[in-house]
């Protein structure tokens, strides 16, 4: 079994049900975008600036890109664990990953309130 990305208590059964939870609120988040989009066909681009101007959908969009960027923190740190074997370069892989997804989070965000 694996082990925990956080600890070697839950032997990455809380991770598991994390991975779900995030997969299911990008579901979530990525329907309803995708209804908004099909009831408003050939939206301007001021249209998409109003809608992204307002408060709700900049806080739920930064909650989708947190979700989307945990999720994918645990599948690579899954793959990791799984195929590479040497502390050292999977330590370091993880580091770069994290790195990567923190800037990708901290971009987001940046991109997002800037509207």
């Amino acid at each position: 079994m694996v082990k925990s990305v956080l600890g070697v208590n839950h032997q990455g059964l809380t991770e598991w049900i994390m991975q779900r939870a995030s997969a299911i609120l990008m579901a979530v988040y990525s329907i309803g975008l995708i209804v908004y989009i099909l009831l408003n066909p050939g939206m301007s681009y001021a249209e998409w600036h109003g809608l992204f101007g307002l408060t709700w959908v900049k806080v739920a969009t930064i909650i989708f890109l947190a979700a989307l960027l945990y999720h994918a923190w645990i599948g690579v740190w899954t793959i990791f664990t799984d195929y590479i074997k040497c502390y050292v370069l999977r330590a370091v892989l993880n580091f770069i990953v994290i790195l990567m997804l923190v800037a990708c989070f901290c971009w987001g965000v940046l991109i997002l309130w800037s509207l």
